[in-house]
């Protein structure tokens, strides 16, 4: 007989479990920062998984100080190029969008992915109702050797830090030209990780939520639920586990540390044979510490920390980054 009491399985807090609408992560929120104006967000492309052996920074660890082991990720980061700026003010409802700038010499390079008009008309702003500002980043995919896809993509990222009138300043120093991982974060710093997880389709209750398996000698089925609930209310509830769609939901992994920052050519990571199923990494890459949401390829987007308690570290020695094959020989 089943135990009568016991914790609920599965969080109703990632509820409804349905497919991400975009492959590109959406920020719902942005931090408020002191210094700057300086991006709040960055892309990159999941590569894959290694081990590193470094010191231990974590200062109340029981290890800390020592030589420890752990598994990294891999992200590639190619620069993003600012194509445009998005101005936004504050009314009634939110924020509504102001006005926009667009760099005429970046027209070429948004050929198919957005729609263009045959003459850029240039409104007039009024910046005195610009309440925040973000960049249209354009997401160079050409540059990204393992990934099939050479069409850019577009995102916006937001400015923070300082007044409303250096973060527009900053904005039109940008327009028209690459930025750098560099200029959004650095080694030792915590960010935030939002990526779609890998898609695993339509699964049934046991797997989607964790219950557990009904006794061996049940009518039927083992791998259902025992209940979908009272008489009363005569409807099944929201909150009764059953099977639907598994996996491809955006998540956010917060306080992920960067443990380096480098540049291929004069610090190879790629291992031997590729990254499985990605192949080669050829431009500036990052190394985090643990794992991060979705398989391989995956946009990755960055995002300054909303939830840091713990202090950033000014240098962290990493003694050992394995290149050996992960092809399993």
């Amino acid at each position: 007989m089943a135990t009568p009491n016991h914790s609920r399985h599965g969080s109703m807090g990632y509820y409804p479990r349905k497919r991400a609408a975009s492959l590109i992560p959406h920020v719902r929120s942005w931090p408020e920062i002191k210094d700057g104006p300086k991006l709040l967000g960055f892309v990159g492309f999941k590569a894959g998984m290694t081990h590193a052996l470094f010191v231990d920074y974590r200062k109340y660890s029981n290890t800390a100080g020592t030589e420890v082991a752990s598994a990294v990720t891999v992200v590639e980061v190619p620069p993003i190029k600012i194509v445009g700026i998005r101005y936004y003010g504050e009314g009634t409802y939110g924020e509504y969008v102001v006005g926009e700038e667009v760099d005429k010499n970046s027209l070429k390079d948004l050929k198919g992915i957005m729609p263009i008009p045959k003459e850029l008309k240039e409104k007039q702003i009024d910046f005195s109702k610009v309440f925040q500002v973000n960049v249209i980043a354009l997401i160079q995919n050409r540059k990204v050797k393992g990934l099939g896809k050479k069409k850019g993509d577009i995102t916006e990222i937001r400015i923070g830090g300082g007044s409303v009138k250096e973060r527009i300043d900053y904005a039109k120093s940008i327009l028209g030209k690459e930025v750098t991982f560099e200029q959004f974060s650095g080694a030792g710093k915590f960010v935030d990780i939002i990526a779609v997880t890998k898609g695993k389709g339509f699964q049934g209750h046991v797997k989607r939520w964790g219950v557990k398996l009904l006794p061996r000698k049940n009518r039927k089925h083992r791998r259902m639920i025992g209940t979908l609930g009272p008489w009363h209310p005569d409807w099944v509830r929201n909150t009764v586990p059953q099977a639907g769609q598994t996996g491809f939901h955006q998540r956010t992994e917060f306080n992920k540390r960067i443990l380096l920052i480098a540049d291929p050519r004069e610090k190879p990571i790629t291992p031997k044979g590729g990254f499985v199923n990605y192949g080669e990494v050829t431009n500036q890459y990052v190394v985090l510490h643990g794992s991060i949401p979705g398989p391989v390829k995956r946009i990755v987007k960055f995002r300054y920390p909303v939830r840091q308690t713990v202090p950033d570290v000014e240098d962290i020695k990493i003694t050992y980054l394995s290149t050996e094959s992960k092809q399993g020989v």
